[in-house]
């Protein structure tokens, strides 16, 4: 069904109007459920230390996660010791938890394990948010600011400043709400955060209100699953019958990435979030993204790998997150 669904997304199709009623009545619930937040109706829970929320209006992957990364790097630069919070989406836990880069990936989601073995700070998981962060600031009394990983739309949680992630190439497909479209909130929904970030695009080819800034991701030596010490780059891979795994928000994201490291693989796409056994993985040479190898390196093969890639972002952003959080709590002291 979602195949289906993002055909009509993202390309051509006729079948838009047996939708349109869908859409009207999911935007009716989220336009009251926004309001009775603000009406106070539902309760909005405020942490003692600020909150940076990431996230999206579209459904599937943008790069909120290295965005995350990239975030909590830039806070401990400034100063800060930020902590990074996560609803742990694909993991079973009812209950806030630590998460460490050992976790299993079926408890806590594929995504906090990834954020716990690259982030240099606290990562914990939760469906309320707000538990979630106050578990973590009672067990690291030193976390000043808090990185809400996919936030946006979980109003429970007051937060001091948003971001969201547009992705740069499919864009916000043809503007519409699910299940016509990909949106979770109209695109009204931009004059309200505090800055856009263009994934793999430029900034202008979008209407967006907030400051807005470019994104690429980066990324060019394959670790072993087995053992990560090990790398390879794309030269040492090219020879061989390499396949390509995907199982992320946008699969041909990686794909394309192969490409213009030079490779010609095989690709081989999967849902978002997807639970890998051992048949799932061909023979030959393996290259996965590290979201993926967090759930294959129990039973990968020798040759398996995974391209771990970093992103890179206009300062200008690094600037916007100083002054936002000085002028709404004060200046940072060391």
């Amino acid at each position: 069904m979602k195949p289906l669904l993002e055909r009509c997304w993202y390309g051509d199709c006729r079948y838009h109007f047996l939708l349109a009623p869908f859409s009207l009545l999911f935007f009716f619930l989220t336009a009251w459920r926004r309001l009775a937040y603000r009406a106070g109706l539902f309760h909005t829970q405020r942490l003692p230390v600020p909150v940076i929320v990431v996230g999206n209006l579209s459904v599937g992957g943008s790069g909120k996660t290295p965005l995350t990364l990239h975030i909590a790097r830039w806070l401990a630069e400034l100063g800060y010791h930020p902590g990074i919070i996560s609803r742990g989406y694909g993991g079973h836990a009812r209950s806030p938890m630590p998460v460490r880069a050992d976790s299993d990936p079926a408890l806590v989601g594929d995504e906090p394990v990834l954020l716990a073995r690259r982030a240099a700070c606290p990562v914990w998981i939760g469906r309320k948010r707000a538990e979630a962060g106050r578990r973590l600031l009672a067990f690291h009394p030193d976390v000043d600011v808090l990185v809400a990983d996919d936030g946006l739309q979980h109003y429970a949680l007051a937060r001091d400043m948003e971001i969201v992630v547009v992705d740069g190439e499919r864009g916000f497909g043809n503007g519409r709400l699910l299940p016509a479209g990909p949106l979770r909130e109209p695109l009204g929904r931009l004059a309200t955060v505090d800055a856009a970030v263009v994934n793999g695009g430029d900034p202008e080819n979008f209407i967006l209100l907030p400051p807005s800034f470019a994104m690429r991701l980066s990324g060019a030596t394959f670790r072993n699953l087995r053992d990560p010490a090990r790398t390879a780059v794309a030269a040492d891979l090219a020879h061989r019958e390499v396949h390509a795994l995907a199982g992320i928000g946008h699969p041909r994201r990686f794909f394309d990435h192969l490409e213009r490291l030079g490779l010609n693989a095989i690709p081989h796409a999967f849902p978002d979030h997807h639970v890998y056994t051992a048949a799932d993985l061909p023979a030959g040479t393996l290259l996965m993204t590290e979201k993926d190898a967090v759930k294959c390196a129990a039973f990968a093969p020798p040759d398996a790998w995974f391209l771990a890639v970093d992103a890179e972002l206009e300062p200008g952003l690094k600037t916007l997150i100083d002054h936002t959080l000085k002028d709404r709590h004060g200046s940072k002291t060391a």
